[in-house]
């Protein structure tokens, strides 16, 4: 589906990551966790498309993708980040957006803006705006507006690290159900280990831009690590 050879990202003369091979997998959920700083927000930002590696190359379903990605790549993915992000306008509208550009037609976009509401129980919210949101609701919205796209592929960038613990594990938990009946191909990136056992297949451990495990949730913890891969992880296994 998905996959990145040898990806190398400099900045200013400040090697962001090096030499990283990524591939992901019709239906899986790949994790992204390490320390502030590791990378994995930029490996994200790469394999979406919104950054231009350094060198390496990227192949999506079996294409090679150049530089200047076209738009129709570009409209096969979705990305939720940690701020919502929603437009000031009323929910329905925000989610009902990009089905518009799409040119869906109005009986397909209520079907589809009506559908993925309900499914991360927001459909209540339909006339509200934004703005009279709670951070939870605005999240679920905005997981409700990348879901209604129908991506090929969707990246979640630190999707409740802003959100309060029972709101947190509220929306895992209704997103966990979603990707268990939809097996949306995705790639997350968390800094919360609970995220990436409860929502992933696979995991890569990212430390200064390199890829230093890699590996089922359960395997990197049961798994003897050397060096600072065992104290990252000494502090989710403690």
């Amino acid at each position: 589906m998905l996959e990145a050879v040898d990806i190398s990202w400099i900045i200013e003369q400040k090697t962001i990551l090096r030499n990283i091979d990524f591939h992901l997998l019709l239906g899986e959920c790949v994790g992204l966790i390490g320390p502030n700083g590791s990378g994995k927000s930029s490996l994200l930002k790469i394999l979406a498309f919104l950054e231009t590696p350094t060198s390496g190359q990227l192949y999506f379903q079996g294409q090679s993708v150049p530089k200047s990605v076209p738009l129709p790549i570009r409209r096969r993915i979705a990305i939720v980040f940690q701020e919502s992000l929603l437009l000031n306008l009323r929910v329905f509208d925000n989610v009902a957006i990009g089905l518009k550009i799409r040119g869906l037609s109005k009986g397909k976009i209520q079907e589809r803006v009506d559908y993925w509401l309900e499914q991360f129980g927001v459909r209540h919210l339909t006339k509200h705006w934004a703005r009279s949101l709670s951070g939870g609701e605005a999240q679920r919205v905005s997981l409700a507006r990348a879901f209604a796209l129908e991506p090929d592929v969707l990246f979640l960038d630190e999707p409740f690290s802003a959100l309060d613990a029972p709101t947190k594990e509220g929306l895992r938990i209704d997103l966990a159900q979603v990707f268990k009946s939809t097996h949306t191909t995705t790639v997350l990136v968390s800094h919360d280990f609970k995220d990436i056992e409860h929502l992933t297949n696979r995991v890569l451990i990212l430390l200064n831009g390199q890829v230093v495990a890699e590996g089922s949730a359960p395997e990197l913890l049961r798994s003897p690590q050397k060096g600072e891969v065992e104290r990252f992880l000494a502090y989710f296994a403690s």
